[in-house]
């Protein structure tokens, strides 16, 4: 099935050559690791500095990867995009805050996101981030078992009402809600909150999805217990599978603190673990979004669901891209019939340039992911121009 993968026809056929042409620039730029140090640092100047840099942001690397800077911004893009077969997932990418006023701006603009997918078919999930619900060191505390002071007891207590209200709202709106993944050394508190979270809400089927980093190596053992927590109890589960965004952060904790590292031996390992747990949830009949710009991971999805006779439409199967990444995967799966959902970050632009920084330095550590995309976007190139 991977020539599917190879139409950069359809792949890339909402960009004009303007767009196409700023795409290759900016994975250009991002292929040399150089030159994402040295442009990370000059931006984050640029924008403590407060110096007109927002435009130009805005023009390049803000526009390819974001949606816009509101959620209205987005819609443009959220319609452009379905019409092509090709849903949206709007995540407002604000990351790194620390009060509750800022958390509970994060909480209002959640509710308002499941309102907009309830009335919006091109929007068939909601999202947020544990980590714009309440302190990373608050979250890490719990996950150790630590004794909380009164103080801290009553913050963890909004955090927990932040997601009671969150995963509420999605049920009585039968809107599917993402949760995603965080630090090792926060995670465990997070995936307690959202086993309660499903065991509430996921009666009839699944509402509230948990993330898995399948770069753990546990990850694996933990799904599996939950499995017969979950027919003990009569829950269903909703998981979104990705391989993981903060390795070199997980090995370095390790090595500071001396325990061992929760990352897998070799990215061979981490396929396999990630594929594993794919095939784990489809044998299991569980519902499935499968976060990956892998090529092979995708593939081995639709050939378990070829063996399996699931249907590409079946509402349990879902691919996910980022948005402005792996577009030959995203619209030639839904070409053919799959459920596609691109998440679509947005934010004002200050506050999303750690969202932009992380997907930048991303790419350049992910072996292949930037020489992929652009010999995708020179062949479209060459595509247009007769070559």
């Amino acid at each position: 099935m991977k020539n599917l993968f190879n139409n950069t026809q359809i792949a890339f056929s909402l960009k004009s050559d303007t767009e196409l042409d700023r795409a290759y620039f900016l994975f250009k730029l991002i292929d040399n690791q150089p030159l994402v140090r040295i442009g990370t640092a000059v931006t984050n100047f640029a924008i403590k500095a407060n110096l007109p840099v927002e435009g130009l942001i805005r023009a390049t690397v803000f526009d390819h990867f974001c949606g816009g800077v509101n959620e209205d911004d987005c819609i443009p893009v959220v319609d452009k995009m379905f019409a092509k077969g090709v849903s949206s997932v709007l995540d407002y990418s604000v990351e790194g805050k620390e009060e509750e006023e800022q958390f509970d701006t994060v909480l209002e603009k959640t509710l308002k996101l499941i309102d907009f997918a309830k009335e919006k078919k091109a929007i068939p999930f909601a999202v947020f981030k544990p980590s714009g619900f309440g302190r990373i060191d608050l979250y890490e505390e719990v996950s150790l078992g630590k004794k909380l002071t009164p103080a801290e007891e009553e913050e963890w207590n909004k955090v927990v009402a932040r997601f009671e209200k969150v995963c509420k709202a999605s049920y009585d709106s039968d809107v599917a809600l993402l949760i995603d993944a965080e630090e090792s050394w926060m995670q465990d508190a997070v995936d307690n909150l959202v086993e309660k979270m499903m065991q509430k809400y996921n009666k009839l089927k699944p509402i509230v999805f948990n993330t898995l980093q399948m770069y753990r190596w546990d990850r694996l053992d933990y799904l599996k217990k939950l499995h017969e927590k979950a027919k003990a109890e009569g829950f269903h589960i909703g998981m979104k599978l990705v391989r993981g965004a903060y390795m070199e952060k997980e090995n370095e904790r390790a090595i500071e603190k001396g325990y061992p590292t929760p990352i897998c031996a070799s990215k061979e390992a981490t396929d396999e673990n990630y594929d594993a747990a794919v095939k784990y949830m489809v044998d299991n009949n569980m519902s499935v979004f499968e976060g990956t710009h892998n090529e092979a991971s995708t593939d081995f999805l639709m050939n378990l669901m070829e063996e399996k006779g699931i249907k590409a439409t079946d509402n349990k199967i879902w691919f996910g891209q980022l948005y402005g990444m792996s577009d030959n995967i995203s619209f030639n799966l839904a070409a053919n019939g799959y459920n596609v959902a691109k998440y679509l970050p947005f934010g004002p632009v200050k506050d999303v340039m750690p969202y932009l920084i992380r997907r930048a330095e991303e790419n350049t550590s992910v072996a292949g992911q930037t020489s992929r995309e652009l010999s995708m976007i020179k062949a479209e190139r060459n595509r247009r121009k007769g070559k």
